[in-house]
């Protein structure tokens, strides 16, 4: 009967860093094993401005923050958290003119910043102000358009230009 409990008591033991793995726990002394993961390139990232951002005053060549909305996961790993820092570049600004003519601006994203490092983006965004063409119809010559604007809570599609690794441990 004594060896039979040995016997089971080898067993539990064996079983220990089995479980151990399933529930992602190791037992002390034992070093859980690295896995890596690659985010492949063209992968969506949902960004938003960090604030308002606004085509007063706006120049060309300046730079605007941006933040990721959601986590980006890939195969369940997270390898770019929600609000990680992203930039964005004016590539180019029209101020708002007489005649009802609105404001316009673009900008282009740069990179994403994940841990200590930035990561190339590609992706393109233009946004309008609201014209006043029916008032300059009207005669009104002096009547403008709209400074083009983007708030926070404003979702824009960028994608990664190129692969981003992490590593998990397992």
């Amino acid at each position: 009967m004594k060896i039979l409990i040995s016997i089971g008591a080898a067993a539990a033991l064996a079983a220990v860093p089995a479980i151990a793995q399933s529930t992602g726990d190791a037992p002390a002394g034992i070093q859980p094993a690295p896995r890596t993961i690659t985010l492949p390139v063209n992968t969506l990232v949902q960004v938003t401005p960090a604030n308002e951002i606004t085509s007063k005053k706006m120049k060309e060549g300046t730079t605007r923050e941006f933040l990721v909305v959601n986590d980006v996961e890939y195969q369940g790993v997270v390898v770019i958290p929600r609000g990680s820092p992203v930039e964005a570049q004016v590539t180019w600004r029209t101020g708002k003119g007489i005649v009802g003519k609105s404001a316009k601006f673009e900008l282009s994203f740069d990179w994403v910043r994940v841990g200590q490092a930035n990561y190339k983006l590609r992706g393109m965004h233009r946004q309008e102000g609201r014209g006043n063409t029916a008032g300059a119809l009207l005669g009104a010559a002096i009547i403008t358009g709209k400074s083009a604007t983007m708030v926070p809570g404003q979702i824009v599609n960028v994608f990664t230009a190129e692969p981003i690794m992490t590593t998990k441990y397992q």
